[in-house]
């Protein structure tokens, strides 16, 4: 399987630098310091997945160059996540298509109440008015889904008082806004090639994120080759990041792009499907 995955934003909710603040991240000549709403997009080929539809999306695709999408997966409804999502009508207004929108059935009820105009199938915009054409596509926990002929296996994770949904396909583990890693997440993404977590800062425990501590401990039970951190404050700098942490464990920034192997066998593999790539 071919697979790369590019970060396409790797900030929180405030984004980096942070509106007012003057901190050395906020204030910071290096470009690996500027961290938009997260948000990430995979290849399998010439077909494109998108993880999440953050405010900063048209930047972000922007930057990368894309043309074309085939698939989103929302992890979950918060704003810094989700408020991007309008961007996606480009794609219905100049290329015609309709892209498959994956969701858990709980992440499909607030975005219905959210954005009617997108998802009621009632009041549809008049002529030349466009709004993103999406095929709602519901998962389930832990039950292997097909998405681009490949096998996703949707991961749930505890996030305040509400669960974000990650996933693990080939040898890719994708996890972002988790507190900690439930036995199932934990056995789903073991023998990762590569492992995204998300982490917010050293020292200070929060109560709905890792701080970069526990995504440390995390990623040593998950046993990857190599672990990503994402999600990111302006109370950690990248270079400060790179020199403290394990060679194993890299800060990401807006704009990485890695190649993922699918040379691991661990436990948490999904299932292969016959019309696997």
């Amino acid at each position: 399987m071919s697979l790369s995955l590019t970060f396409l934003g790797t900030g929180t909710s405030y984004g980096v630098p942070v509106i007012g603040c003057r901190c050395d991240t906020c204030t910071s000549s290096d470009p690996r310091d500027k961290r938009t709403r997260h948000g990430a997009l995979l290849r399998f080929g010439d077909r494109r997945l998108l993880v999440d539809t953050p405010p900063e999306l048209r930047l972000q695709l922007l930057g990368e160059g894309v043309s074309a999408l085939n698939a989103v997966w929302f992890t979950h409804a918060h704003a810094d996540h989700i408020h991007g999502i309008d961007d996606l009508r480009v794609f219905t207004a100049l290329y015609g298509g309709r892209i498959s929108a994956w969701m858990h059935p709980s992440v499909a009820r607030q975005l219905r109440r959210r954005f009617p105009y997108i998802f009621d199938p009632r009041p549809r915009p008049s002529d030349g008015v466009y709004v993103p054409e999406l095929d709602v596509c519901t998962f389930r926990e832990g039950r292997p889904v097909d998405i681009l002929d490949h096998v996703f296996l949707p991961l749930g994770v505890p996030h305040g008082g509400i669960r974000s949904y990650g996933f693990r396909v080939g040898g890719l583990g994708y996890v972002t806004d988790a507190k900690r890693l439930p036995r199932a997440a934990l056995e789903g993404l073991r023998g990762a090639d590569v492992l995204v977590l998300n982490a917010l800062w050293y020292g200070d425990p929060h109560p709905t994120h890792f701080n970069v501590e526990e995504a440390v401990a995390a990623a040593r039970a998950v046993g990857a080759r190599r672990t990503y951190l994402t999600h990111l404050t302006h109370r950690v700098r990248h270079d400060d990041l790179c020199r403290r942490l394990p060679d194993d464990i890299r800060p990401a920034f807006d704009g990485l792009t890695l190649k993922v192997e699918d040379t691991c066998t661990g436990p948490g593999r999904p299932p292969s499907s016959p019309t696997a790539a």
